[in-house]
């Protein structure tokens, strides 16, 4: 691990994500030269209760900082383009928050230029990264689980319950047309497609938009802030995006499977959860109880497997820092995904299989999101396009 701490990052972003891959990369062993925000006070602010050294009062005083390795990009949605092909042409490495962009057209760009730049790439799909997650994809590889039939689940939240909730991601001009679906339910089809080793090839979606219009206060309001929103002052906005949906997958090679999103179910306040059933056996996962996985059979008890490294193989093992019972939860899950990119960095051989999410999860993803956009408008199935 000494050549990841040879490493440099920075992070582009303040708000929620950023200081959360701030920690992450500390904990990694990364050093991290500084951060930049949406203002030069927000980057000094942000700089000083992070313990950082630089708040960069720009993105070009960003780049020319010659220590940094790699960028982290994790600002609103509408800046991920710009930032990220600046980023890989200035010779720096970068790990981009989901959506890698706003279109697929932008999203197959920064593919290209990510190729062409000799530089590592990467989308935080952190979820991913839950021991007992890669475990199930371990066991589904070694044929443990069987034929897929289908898989279920959900992702849903209730930051957005109330008309008065706001933040920038309602807005399709800051976090694109789709919302629920794009910034909760990619993190569950990205998983899906992992662990399963399957991609999904059609979608049949119906989303539901619950509040029409906002309440925006004056002012600004941070993701998962902890405070009830209840502003003085505000003003009345359209909304376009979804607050919540279904969608019915096909998976190449057989196997269907459904999942709902929303932001407006009352008490849940981030719960992923899939269930998958093959012809062997089923297994179940939610991130509320990430340190176990239920285990279902048919002809003999059922099984709770907990998240220990001496009950695990493989991959699973490897990310599983601490004894059984300690458990492990949401911020190490970045802290793992930054091991495996900084290590694979840190290893010097691009030419060698990527393990983590890349560029080209990430621009699938983009088109799977525009299949079910397609799909809602039409009422109808759509099949997910190979590439833009």
């Amino acid at each position: 691990m000494a050549g990841i701490r040879q490493l440099t990052a920075a992070v582009i972003g303040t708000g929620f994500i950023g200081p959360v891959h701030v920690e992450g990369l500390v904990r990694t062993g990364v050093r991290v030269s500084g951060i930049l925000g949406s203002t030069a006070k927000k980057s000094r602010l942000a700089a000083e209760q992070l313990g950082l050294k630089n708040g960069y009062a720009s993105l070009d005083e960003l780049l020319a900082d010659d220590d940094i390795d790699v960028v982290h990009v994790t600002s609103p949605n509408r800046h991920h383009f710009q930032q990220t092909s600046r980023t890989l042409q200035a010779g720096k490495h970068v790990l981009c928050e989901k959506p890698l962009a706003m279109n697929s057209r932008e999203s197959a760009e920064l593919l290209r230029i990510a190729g062409e730049s000799g530089k590592v790439a990467a989308v935080n799909y952190n979820i991913r990264y839950y021991p007992l997650c890669l475990e199930a994809a371990d066991r589904i590889r070694r044929g443990e689980v069987g034929e897929l039939f289908h898989v279920s689940g959900s992702y849903v939240q209730d930051w957005l319950f109330h008309d008065t909730d706001f933040n920038w991601r309602v807005l399709a001009e800051d976090g694109g047309e789709l919302r629920a679906v794009a910034d909760i339910g990619t993190h569950w089809l990205d998983l899906v497609q992992f662990i399963t080793d399957r991609r999904v090839v059609a979608v049949c979606a119906d989303l539901q938009t619950v509040f029409d219009q906002r309440q925006r206060p004056v002012g600004s309001v941070e993701t998962f802030s902890g405070t009830t929103n209840t502003p003085q002052q505000t003003v009345t906005v359209n909304v376009t995006t979804e607050d919540s949906g279904c969608v019915m997958l096909k998976f190449e090679n057989g196997g269907r499977g459904v999942m709902s999103v929303s932001q407006v179910t009352a008490g849940r306040k981030n719960c992923l959860q899939f269930e998958l059933a093959g012809s062997k056996r089923a297994i179940e996962w939610c991130s509320e109880r990430p340190n176990e996985m239920w285990i279902g059979h048919r002809d003999q008890p059922n099984e709770t497997l907990l998240r220990d490294p001496a009950l695990m193989g493989g991959r699973a093992n490897r990310h599983a820092d601490y004894p059984g019972g300690h458990n492990q939860g949401f911020p190490d899950t970045f802290k793992q995904l930054f091991r495996d990119f900084y290590g694979y960095i840190a290893a010097g051989d691009f030419t060698a299989d990527r393990t983590f999410p890349t560029f080209a999860d990430g621009h699938r993803e983009i088109l799977l999101c525009e299949a079910i956009l397609e799909s809602h408008r039409q009422q109808k199935w759509v099949e997910v396009k190979d590439q833009a």
